[in-house]
């Protein structure tokens, strides 16, 4: 039975101590490319990955090309066992969208990663610029979501699935919001351990100083639809990709609508959540059941999920 595969990469929030460190002891392929990002940065990225502290690899600067690394290690560790398969498309959360145009060809590995390493730079330091915060909505419906944050003048960073939309803003206005959320039908409302206003008008320095990166960035036409987070469509035409990367980081994550554009527009059948977590797994199953998700995450996800593959004949 032929499958549709949509690759998906994880997003800041994802990261944990000690990422890809099995699979760099185990496949060369892993470990060639973590040497490799830590010889583009010319800092040790990798023992930032392996050995944390959690709070160094927490940081914005560090976390995104983490992630970023990880999730490319995982797909080149999968194609070394299964072979050089094909993909339908590719889509990532926030940050993994970088890493989604990359799988898709849409910049080479280098190119991806000092422009994430940038991104995480500039939205640090407006993070340290602004008092910021983020809070999540369980239960919330856009509509009445979208009243609340115009009412206390916070932004709408994230529609992850249905009933989980996450606002941004500053703490003042994250704090009224939260106080005022059950007024506006929200079961609960919880402040997020961020740490500033991500996908929100205080990140607008981070905004105008990565356009200026991805302006001068080498861009081709992804070889796969590849989905943007700020209007929920595939996105091909590199002036087009260079305003949506620029956009995302002070618009709203439409994630919901960039699953339901692989699924309806594209028509995958098949994804596999790239990088630690299976957060991504866990919003397709509250924004489409029954969607078969692989996860690829370290030695052992990464081998169940070959051995899928095989088994579908991929």
């Amino acid at each position: 039975m032929s499958r549709k595969i949509a690759l998906l990469f994880a997003g800041q929030g994802a990261q944990s101590v000690g990422m890809a460190r099995d699979l760099a002891e185990k496949y060369p392929v892993a470990d060639a490319l973590i040497r490799r990002s830590d010889e583009i940065l010319g800092r040790s990225l990798s023992s930032i990955m392996f050995d944390g502290p959690p709070e160094v690899l927490t940081r914005t600067g560090n976390c995104q090309p983490a992630l970023f690394v990880h999730g490319l290690a995982c797909l080149a560790v999968l194609r070394e066992l299964v072979g050089d398969f094909s993909f339908a498309a590719a889509g990532g959360l926030s940050l993994g969208e970088f890493t989604a145009h990359t799988a898709a060809g849409t910049f080479d590995f280098e190119t991806g990663l000092r422009l994430v390493e940038s991104r995480g730079q500039f939205m640090d330091e407006a993070c340290d610029t602004t008092n910021g915060g983020m809070a999540a909505m369980i239960g919330a419906e856009e509509g009445p979501a979208r009243d609340l944050a115009a009412q206390a003048n916070v932004d709408v960073a994230n529609l992850n699935c249905p009933g989980q939309i996450v606002l941004s803003g500053e703490m003042s206005g994250i704090a009224l919001a939260i106080g005022l959320a059950k007024e506006f039908g929200i079961r609960r409302a919880t402040q997020l351990n961020v740490a500033g206003a991500y996908h929100s008008r205080l990140m607008q320095s981070a905004y105008e100083k990565l356009g200026e990166k991805l302006a001068a960035a080498e861009i081709s036409t992804p070889k796969v639809p590849v989905v943007c987070n700020v209007d929920g469509v595939v996105v091909g035409d590199p002036s087009d990709i260079r305003r949506t990367l620029s956009d995302q980081v002070t618009g709203t994550v439409l994630w919901t609508a960039c699953m339901e554009t692989l699924l309806d527009t594209v028509g995958c059948d098949l994804f596999i959540e790239l990088g630690p977590g299976g957060i991504l797994a866990g919003l397709m199953g509250r924004t489409r059941k029954g969607v078969e998700v692989l996860a690829a995450s370290n030695c052992a996800t990464v081998g169940e999920t070959a051995a899928k593959l095989k088994e579908y004949g991929v």
